[in-house]
C-alpha cells in the first residue's frame, strides 16, 4: 500500500490518540466559530497510513508521544526552514528487524563492489537523463547515449559530471545563463524541493531495508549524514526533473514556492516509475531499489533495481 506524505504549511497542533495522528488547527478552534466550522479543528490520520510528513510553519508543535509513533512506523519527519526549504529529517534507529547484521554487510562491503555499484548508478542516470531531453528538447542527445554506455566501474573518467553540464544546459536552454544551483534561479526553487522530498522517500527506504543512510558507495562527506541516500536517488532525479517540467508549463510565475507549487511537488512519492517492466508508484519502487542494494551488499545479487524513464 502506497503511504501518504502530509504536509502542513499552517499552524497545527500534532498529538497522538488511538494510534492515530491528532491534528488540531489553532486558528479554527478559536471558540469563536459556529460548532459547523469548529468541527474541522479536528482531523485524524492512521498512523500506519503515514509515509512521509513535512512541517513547514513555525507555529507548528508535535508531542513525543506522536513523533515516537511515527518512527516506530518508519515515518520521515520532514522540518523546513524559513524559506519553506526542508532542513532536518527525522528517521528510526530501528528500521529493520535484523539491522545490525545488515549493517555488518554493508560496512564489509568491498571497494570493487562499491565501484560496480556506483557504476550502475551512474549509467541509469545518464541514461534517464537522455531520455528527458529526448522527451521535451530539441537538442542533440547522442552523446547522452554514447556516455551512458561508457561508464567505467567507479565512474573513472567523471562521465556523470560531463553529463550533467550537458543535460542541464539542454534542458533549460530556453533559459538564459541558467547554472543548476542551491541558490541559483528557478527553476531551481523548484528542483531543490523537489530532490529534498526525494531524498527523505529515499532515506525512509534505506532504514526499512536495514542501511546505513550515512555510508555511502560514492558520496563521501564528514558532515552529511544521508550519504547512501545522495548516491540512490541519482538515477530518481530525472523523475522530478520530468514534474519540473510540467510544473513550468502549468505556472507562469515559478519565482517563490507557493502552496500550491509544493503541493505538486509532494506528489513525487506517488509518480508512476517502471522497473523491470513492473509499474508502481515511485514509493514503492524505491523500496524495491534499496532492498535489491542490499542483496547486492550480501551477494544474493549482482545489480541494483533502478527505474527506467
Amino acid at each position: 500500500m502506497i503511504k501518504k506524505t502530509l504536509y502542513f504549511g499552517h499552524p497545527a497542533n500534532l498529538s497522538l490518540r488511538n494510534g492515530q495522528l491528532m491534528i488540531r488547527f489553532p486558528e479554527i478552534d478559536n471558540g469563536q466559530v459556529v460548532e459547523s466550522i469548529k468541527e474541522k479543528a479536528f482531523v485524524s490520520k492512521p498512523i500506519e497510513d503515514i509515509g512521509a510528513i513535512v512541517l513547514d510553519h513555525r507555529q507548528i508543535t508535535m508531542t513525543s508521544g506522536l513523533l515516537s509513533a511515527l518512527m516506530a512506523n518508519n515515518c520521515a519527519v520532514v522540518s523546513c526552514n524559513e524559506r519553506g526549504m526542508p532542513s532536518g529529517l527525522f528517521m528510526p534507529l530501528d528500521g529493520n528487524t535484523v539491522q545490525s547484521e545488515r549493517f555488518r554487510v554493508q560496512i564489509n562491503a568491498s571497494i570493487p563492489l562499491k565501484k560496480q555499484l556506483w557504476q550502475q548508478t551512474v549509467k541509469m542516470k545518464i541514461a534517464n537523463q537522455f531520455t528527458i531531453l529526448e522527451r521535451y528538447t530539441k537538442g542533440k542527445t547522442g552523446c547522452m547515449r554514447v556516455w551512458a554506455e561508457k561508464v567505467k566501474s567507479g565512474d573513472s573518467d567523471n562521465l556523470e559530471a560531463r553529463a550533467a553540464v550537458y543535460y542541464w544546459k539542454t534542458l533549460f536552454a530556453h533559459i538564459p545563463n541558467f547554472t543548476r544551483s542551491r541558490e541559483g534561479m528557478p527553476p531551481n526553487n523548484l528542483l531543490n524541493y523537489g530532490y529534498a522530498i526525494l531524498r527523505s522517500v529515499v532515506a525512509r527506504a534505506l532504514m526499512s531495508s536495514g542501511l546505513l543512510p550515512t555510508l555511502g558507495i560514492h558520496h563521501k562527506n564528514r558532515y552529511n549524514a544521508y550519504c547512501l541516500a545522495d548516491d540512490i536517488m541519482e538515477p530518481y532525479r530525472p523523475f522530478v526533473d520530468e514534474l519540473v517540467l510540467k510544473i513550468m508549463a502549468k505556472y507562469e510565475d515559478i519565482s517563490s514556492l507557493t502552496p500550491a507549487l509544493k503541493a505538486e511537488l509532494l506528489a513525487i512519492p506517488t509518480l508512476d516509475v517502471t522497473i523491470e517492466r513492473k509499474h508502481g508508484p515511485l514509493m514503492v519502487g524505491v523500496s524495491q531499489t534499496t532492498a535489491s542494494l542490499y542483496k547486492c551488499f550480501s551477494g544474493e545479487c549482482r545489480k541494483i533495481s533502478y527505474p527506467q524513464l
